[in-house]
């Protein structure tokens, strides 16, 4: 039997010189996807607290996460 799908199953996270080498296109693709990968999951059943990324992604906020785990914001 499969399990249950997780918003993490469906996320592509960037690091900050990751995200920068991104072009507009792709930021805004990536935004979209993301945004509708959200609500579907919404959609069907899956009741999650909003994800951080949603939340920066929502608010206009560039979405990279940090290179490692102790690594703080600048």
């Amino acid at each position: 039997m499969l399990g249950l799908l997780s918003f993490g199953d469906v996320t592509v996270g960037f690091t900050e010189e990751e995200w920068q080498r991104l072009d507009p296109a792709q930021r805004t693709l990536y935004r979209d996807v993301m945004l509708e990968n959200y609500s579907h999951l919404v959609a069907v059943g899956l009741s999650i607290p909003k994800p951080e990324v949603i939340l920066q992604l929502e608010q206009g906020e560039e979405p990279w996460i940090l290179d490692s785990p102790g690594q703080s914001d600048p």
